[in-house]
């Protein structure tokens, strides 16, 4: 019978410590390694990608769907979804829009009715899956749709315009160098990250995502946790809504068409599962940061939108898939 040496033995203990070693350091670091590859990539094919004002401008677009990503995130991670975001980013902008172009000085008054507007139609959302147990994809796609129609009733269809300038900084201002919605992006991120690993709250969202029965075992309102959830994205959204209308100098029925897509892949593709109770707000950062790089890169290099959208597709596909395989 053959018995391996000492020496070998230690050659493959050796050998198995370095492969989960390095395993480990991919898992941990393996979407900021995907960013700097895509920077170094683009940077060579393109000298414009590298300057300061095209850095400015990619920060400066991400920053919008970065605030949707942060409230999709908690949604995520409660195994849940939301697909009417986008809507309600739309409700948000014109009704902002509408109080600001009647007075142009209440800009804290039309930022705070567009996020509650957000909120209180997430709160349905969030309502209509926590107590009635109806499926996140099907509730929220129904307030999508709801959403949709009466920023198109408030508005008659047409687009507000906005003049305030107060208002208008919002979106296009600049602190400095750093455009203003940049520092607002960083804000919702550092609060949202205390939220979530310095507080009960945050706790009881990572508890549902992971085993929703035994959180009600232990004694959790889980149906309020959920609600919270869902209104916290609300608020978040309708925020965004107001940042959009302030960067396109107006409040549009039609706006917001597909974020809720770009929202959740760069949830997925920063590492949050589907299937709940797993992810972090550093990595949807990174996952915002990836989806920002490629679609500004590619434009740079004169590539179709169309063939953007099939890179886009592709990603999220093979981050799906990952997120399948590491759950099993």
């Amino acid at each position: 019978m053959y018995k391996p040496s000492v020496v070998s033995v230690v050659k493959q203990s050796v050998h198995s410590m370095k492969s989960k070693r390095s395993s480990s350091i991919v898992r941990k670091y393996g979407l900021v390694l995907v960013l700097l590859a895509a920077i170094v990539f683009l940077s060579l094919f393109s000298d414009a990608f590298l300057t300061l004002d095209n850095i400015m401008n990619v920060l400066r677009q991400v920053s919008i769907n970065g605030i949707l990503a942060v409230g999709m995130t908690l949604v995520i991670l409660t195994a849940g979804i939301d697909l009417s975001i986008g809507s309600v980013m739309a409700v948000a902008a014109v009704i902002a829009a509408s109080i600001v172009h009647v007075n142009p000085g209440l800009t804290i008054v039309a930022v705070i009715a567009g996020m509650i507007a957000g909120g209180l139609l997430s709160s349905v959302s969030g309502t209509m899956t926590a107590k009635l147990s109806v499926a996140p994809f099907i509730a929220t796609l129904a307030i999508m749709t709801v959403a949709r129609g009466i920023a198109l009733i408030y508005t008659n269809g047409r687009p507000i315009v906005i003049e305030a300038p107060s208002f208008l900084f919002l979106g296009q201002g600049s602190i400095g160098p750093v455009p203003f919605p940049v520092i607002v992006f960083a804000v919702i991120c550092a609060l949202v990250a205390i939220l979530l690993n310095k507080t009960k709250f945050g706790r009881y969202v990572y508890a549902i995502g992971g085993n929703e029965n035994a959180t009600k075992i232990s004694g959790i309102n889980v149906a309020k946790v959920k609600i919270l959830v869902y209104i916290v994205n609300g608020f978040l959204a309708g925020l965004a809504g107001v940042l959009l209308a302030s960067r396109i100098s107006s409040g549009q029925p039609n706006s917001g068409l597909g974020y809720e897509l770009d929202a959740i892949a760069a949830v997925v593709i920063g590492g949050t599962s589907l299937f709940g109770g797993v992810g972090t707000i550093t990595g949807t950062i990174v996952g915002v940061l990836i989806i920002g790089v490629i679609n500004n890169g590619l434009n740079l290099l004169d590539v179709s939108s169309y063939y953007q959208q099939i890179v886009k597709g592709l990603i999220i596909a093979g981050a799906v898939i990952l997120d399948q395989r590491s759950k099993r």
